[in-house]
């Protein structure tokens, strides 16, 4: 893979980590949203099947 094409992956993974953080922290301060942990689940879910897509190509 290119140099650009690692950086933007990394950029992507970075940006999907904090997505993943501030779900967390957004169900943690409002429990009434649903279970921190499924959130988090979720969005770690998402930040791996982004990565495999762009990885992919």
């Amino acid at each position: 893979m290119p140099t650009l094409a690692l950086l933007v992956l990394l950029l992507l993974v970075l940006v999907c980590l904090l997505s993943v953080g501030a779900l967390g922290c957004a169900v943690y301060r409002h429990p009434a949203l649903s279970q921190p942990l499924m959130v988090a689940l979720a969005g770690a879910a998402l930040l791996v099947a982004v990565v495999a897509i762009a990885a992919a190509r």
